[in-house]
């Protein structure tokens, strides 16, 4: 079983930066890939970023391209998003998620992920 917590969610304006911190515990963290995803209302989760079991691969929804990055520090089992010029449509709660693989893989669909997280609220004024 893993537990995971994000945290770093708020209130920016366009233009703004937040970092997201999502810290595991209960498994070794470096056993699995860690993803983020995001869900506004009315709308279905969307894959955010994924980054692979030890750091090395990293994929990301191409509208958050280079304005995103996903990181983790494994001896410290915390994955991050780090988000700049962030955007109005970039508003909704944000997730992470585990997926326990033995593979060096970068999932980016949701139903590969065994664990989530509650969320995390981001909003982003005009």
């Amino acid at each position: 079983q893993v537990q995971l917590v994000e945290s770093g969610g708020g209130l920016v304006q366009a233009g703004g930066s937040l970092r997201l911190s999502c810290a595991a515990s209960g498994r070794t963290f470096s056993t699995y890939a860690m993803g983020w995803f995001r869900q506004a209302p009315g709308k279905e989760r969307d894959f955010v970023a994924a980054i692979s079991r030890s750091g090395g691969s990293t994929d990301y929804l191409d509208s958050v391209k280079g304005r995103f990055t996903i990181s983790r520090d494994n001896a410290n089992n915390t994955v991050y998003l780090q988000m700049n010029s962030l955007k109005p449509e970039d508003t909704a709660v944000y997730y992470c998620a585990a997926d326990f693989n033995p593979l060096e893989r970068v999932p980016t669909s949701s139903q590969r992920y065994d664990y989530w997280g509650q969320g995390t609220q981001v909003t982003v004024s005009s």
